[in-house]
């Protein structure tokens, strides 16, 4: 898969793909990530990228020649004359006023071929820009950042991961908070899933490992028990207590059984 990211600071990505599973993806050809400095495709001499705003206000506006340019260069056309070719292909723009990036829209992302990334600075890009070159418009939460370079990390990092290969365990991308649910849940007499496999949009639930007793606290029992069916139950109430308490909103659209129910009641109760 190919990354292309246009930025006014392309320097500012070396350091964070030299680590980790991003570095290792890179150097295995599983990705290819590229940097493409905005300001080359800005003609007059001091390489201006950026505007005062119509209407006024405070701050300015990148503007639109320098960002069709560099599109253009990239291969990139106007929506609305874009060819079949380019059907694995998305522009997204980074800005605050996006649809919230999630795991759900980072599995869409990694199937495609390309991502071209628009890291919008100042007060933001021309509005032309986003209507006739852009795909999606992406925030990665509900705050403003300096620029869209993190958020552009975010997105790349959120969405090689889940690319077939990236991950040593291939599973390790499904066994984690916000994962899609199984095709069918299997429950056992207790009506509880016997695999946490998906997540099914709840949050994790927590992990222990050695030593037994750290801090003056000690690991739940039920895990060092070898009871699976005990540990079963005991993850998905910890998933739906952790969900409840940090991001009870998930719950609206989760896939629940009539225990879990009962045990969301129970919590709330409490």
């Amino acid at each position: 898969m190919r990354f292309d990211l246009v930025t006014i600071f392309p320097g500012f990505f070396e350091g964070i793909f030299a680590h980790g599973i991003v570095r290792r993806a890179l150097k295995e050809g599983l990705v290819t990530v590229e940097a493409r400095d905005l300001r080359e495709y800005a003609h007059d001499r001091h390489r201006t990228v950026d505007d005062r705003p119509f209407g006024g206000g405070e701050g300015m506006v990148l503007k639109p020649e320098p960002l069709a340019r560099a599109l253009e260069a990239l291969g990139i056309g106007k929506k609305a004359e874009r060819s079949e070719d380019t059907a694995g292909t998305r522009v997204i723009l980074l800005s605050a006023q996006g649809q919230v990036f999630t795991q759900a829209v980072a599995r869409e992302l990694a199937g495609l071929e390309r991502l071209v990334l628009i890291c919008g600075r100042y007060e933001g890009v021309d509005e032309r820009i986003n209507e006739l070159y852009c795909d999606m418009e992406i925030s990665i939460g509900d705050y403003v950042l300096s620029g869209g370079e993190l958020a552009a990390a975010v997105v790349v990092d959120a969405t090689m991961r889940l690319i077939p290969g990236v991950l040593g365990n291939e599973a390790s991308g499904e066994f984690e908070s916000f994962g899609a649910a199984d095709a069918e849940i299997d429950v056992d007499v207790e009506g509880v899933p016997r695999s946490q496999h998906g997540a099914g949009g709840l949050l994790d639930y927590p992990h222990y490992t050695r030593p037994v007793e750290f801090g003056g606290l000690r690991a739940p029992e039920v895990l060092l028990n070898g009871d699976h069916a005990q540990i079963r139950r005991w993850r998905r109430e910890q998933q739906l207590r952790k969900t409840l308490k940090n991001r009870p909103e998930l719950l609206d659209k989760a896939a629940l059984s009539a225990e879990d129910i009962r045990m969301i009641e129970a919590m709330r109760s409490q």
